[in-house]
């Protein structure tokens, strides 16, 4: 099938505003696909003009745009044309689709330990047609508005807290407007340890012969997620923008964790299942605090384009081991990253594959994650916290925070970001972008202590820095020529910024 292309959803964009979506999905249908209805409301910029929708189906069944039947017929790799549009536009498509064993689209697993059947969906990057039918692009944002069928004895999960209305029967709370990659639903005979903070409700879900497990760590995953919301609402202005906060820890999950508004999906060897170290469960810490973190930056505001994905993980990734290392007991965070995360980045950033941490060009949904590595995360991550210690912790947050105020619940650019940081700073960002972000390889500073006691850092590269250098003064040992007795080391800091004219420290 075809990967979209920037052009095509550029154009999509241009003349196309989605309103909703409503989603009914049937999970009743047997073991190789489920029923999928999709509603779509949209208006259109150039009425008489044609696009294209995404849809994945096992069979497409009907599909119906203002009254009108299109042929099914004409569905052809993952896209059906849709002609002649109007100004007001109601599209109703009914399909067939598969289950996914892969870790894509709606993935199914039977548990070996009892036999007992789980779902949940993976919509990142271009799977969400394989699940209901969709203009699949980040900045075509919409209200979802879901209802589920499922067996009696399953439970449903989704982005809006669900309820039960009929026996099987679920719906789900109307969403704010997120990007199709972002909708997730879970079912199946869950084990949920449920909990609320401030008002809002909180669950943690696994499969149910893993529920021992959970139980054991139930307090421990609540108590940092009630620290990181606390945390993220002191430094945010926007309070948490959804109805729920739901991790689900589920079966053969290929990344990490995802960030789907109200249901985060995490891989479940996050349920520890015998004795670890502190550092696993520091690391467990930081991803729930690293998606927390998409809750704003990539859910209520989302990148524009697959070009700034890496500015969602990098920015994740920072906050992520910023806030686990200010709210719990996690306080060494930070030399975890420098140890295993910035390792990493220096790796890729001396290969001959290295490139910059923000790409030139995403041409298609293809190349997306191509150069999604080490630089993406590790290597952003660092950028953004030098930038931290340039502008200032209070003018970086007052960037921030006006970037979300401004696209809140939209769709946003790098180059948004850094117009309200530079705002908020009074620095020039994008110059600072420009050296950091559109450039490879790394910088090497070294300290070279004079004779008369100054410290002069002299450094391979032109990138701008704000560093703090230490020199110790390290005592006689008492006994010995020259002691005064005592064996306290003496400790001389200055901080300065190295810029293209700026040498030494």
């Amino acid at each position: 099938m075809p990967a979209l292309t920037r052009a095509e959803a550029a154009e999509r964009a241009r003349i196309l505003d989605v309103r909703s979506y409503t989603v009914d999905l049937d999970l009743t249908r047997g073991e190789e696909t489920f029923g999928s209805t999709t509603t779509i409301r949209f208006t259109c910029a150039e009425p008489g003009a044609t696009t294209f929708l995404d849809v994945k189906p096992g069979r497409l069944h009907r599909a119906v745009l203002n009254g009108r039947d299109v042929d099914p017929a004409t569905w052809h790799d993952g896209r059906l044309p849709l002609p002649a549009l109007a100004a007001d536009n109601l599209l109703h498509i009914e399909a067939d689709m598969r289950y996914s064993h892969t870790g894509e689209g709606m993935h199914r697993f039977t548990d070996p330990a009892d036999g007992r059947t789980y779902l949940y969906s993976h919509c990142f990057l271009d799977e969400a047609p394989r699940i209901f039918a969709a203009f699949d692009q980040p900045d075509l944002k919409a209200a979802f508005h879901l209802t589920v069928t499922a067996p009696e004895d399953w439970t449903v999960l989704a982005n809006g807290t669900t309820t039960r209305t009929a026996p099987g029967r679920w719906h789900a709370a109307p969403t704010p407007p997120v990007s199709t990659y972002l909708f997730a639903v879970a079912a199946g005979p869950y084990h949920t340890v449920r909990a609320e903070h401030a008002g809002l409700p909180l669950g943690l879900h696994c499969r149910r012969s893993l529920a021992p497990h959970l139980d054991a760590d139930a307090d421990e995953i609540l108590d940092i997620t009630r620290r990181c919301l606390d945390r993220y609402h002191e430094i945010f202005d926007e309070p948490y923008p959804f109805d729920s906060y739901d991790q689900a820890f589920v079966p053969e999950f290929n990344p990490g964790a995802m960030e789907n508004p109200g249901l985060v999906t995490f891989r479940e060897e996050y349920v520890f299942r015998s004795a670890v170290t502190d550092t696993e469960r520091q690391t467990r810490g930081v991803t729930i605090a690293h998606e927390m973190a998409h809750m704003w930056f990539g859910d209520l505001v989302t990148m524009r384009w697959w070009d700034d994905l890496w500015l969602n993980e990098s920015f994740a990734e920072y906050m992520g081991y910023r806030v686990l290392a200010e709210t719990t007991r996690h306080t060494g965070t930070w030399t975890e990253f420098a140890a295993s995360r910035k390792p990493w980045g220096y790796d890729a950033d001396q290969r001959p594959s290295t490139h910059p941490v923000a790409p030139d060009d995403v041409p298609d949904t293809a190349a997306a994650l191509l150069n999604f590595d080490g630089i993406s995360y590790a290597k952003g991550a660092s950028a953004l916290r030098q930038l931290v210690a340039l502008l200032g912790d209070t003018a970086f947050l007052a960037g921030v925070n006006d970037h979300f105020a401004r696209h809140r619940f939209a769709n946003a650019s790098l180059a948004d970001l850094l117009d309200s940081l530079t705002r908020a700073s009074g620095h020039d960002v994008h110059a600072w972008a420009r050296a950091w972000l559109r450039t490879t390889g790394v910088d090497t500073l070294r300290a070279e202590p004079a004779a008369d006691g100054t410290v002069r850092v002299v450094r391979d590269g032109t990138r701008p820095h704000r560093i703090t250098v230490a020199t110790h003064t390290r005592p006689a040992l008492p006994g010995t020529p020259g002691s005064t007795g005592t064996t306290r080391a003496t400790r001389t800091t200055a901080t300065g910024t190295l810029d293209d004219t700026t040498p030494a420290l």
